[in-house]
């Protein structure tokens, strides 16, 4: 096969079917063709614990275990609390923030994306909040009941929040994805979480590099594949 794929910002959630359909459709059309898939977060909408019993979850831990390549996961700013529980369930490897892959002659940098974002003064001050383990274990201790209601209370807040930002902010900052790649001495970046899809290549000290940026499924599938020509980003009806 010869083709790794990575998609990110699904955003699943029971409120929206044809997308969960569409993405039921290309494991089994795309994903069951390729040597690895990695999902780059925004798997789900949200994610208040492995121990949730929406069945939405266990539908999607089903389909990712019947493939027969290996699936990675990489945390989301929607779904930062999938936990070991749910890689064991779904059969997906849980990766760090940021990983360096070497596949088919390229050295590449995955990662969400969010962390790129530094313009955003006030997401990276709840992003760095969120993250903290202390908080994390005291948020699932709490009653599911209760863990409903604060995620649709974040939610809620976030998209109010967003109305009143320009897209500049919250797009990527160049100089924190220069940095990055530099730091990671890598040339090539997949990432997700800012909806923008395009591939930007740049000059990074004087050498040739790429930025592949992958799209949210909203009426439309996204995946970048990377073989051994390079990165490709496609998009697909469900």
């Amino acid at each position: 096969m010869l083709r790794t794929l990575f998609i990110a910002d699904l955003h699943l959630c029971q409120e929206e079917p044809a997308i969960t359909d569409g993405f039921l459709h290309f494991l089994a059309r795309e994903a069951v063709r390729c040597d690895a898939l990695y999902i780059l977060g925004d798997l789900f909408e949200a994610w208040i614990g492995d121990d949730d019993p929406n069945p939405l979850h266990q539908q999607v831990a089903d389909a990712l275990r019947a493939l027969p390549a290996p699936v990675y996961f990489m945390h989301g700013n929607r779904d930062f609390l999938i936990g070991k529980a749910y890689g064991r369930a779904s059969g997906m490897t849980l990766l760090p923030e940021e990983q360096v892959l070497t596949l088919y002659g390229h050295r590449v940098l995955i990662l969400h994306g969010d962390m790129l974002c530094t313009d955003d003064a006030g997401y990276q001050r709840f992003r760095a909040k969120v993250h903290q383990r202390w908080l994390q274990r005291l948020f699932l201790a709490l009653p599911l009941s209760l863990r409903q209601r604060i995620a649709v209370r974040m939610r809620d807040d976030s998209k109010q929040a967003n109305q009143h930002k320009s897209q500049i902010i919250m797009d990527v900052n160049a100089g924190a994805v220069n940095a990055t790649m530099l730091r990671q001495q890598v040339s090539v970046m997949i990432h997700g979480h800012t909806h923008r899809p395009a591939i930007h290549r740049f000059a990074l000290q004087g050498e040739p590099a790429e930025r592949a940026v992958l799209d949210a499924w909203h009426a439309r599938g996204s995946m970048i594949q990377l073989d051994a020509s390079g990165v490709s980003l496609i998009e697909f009806d469900f």
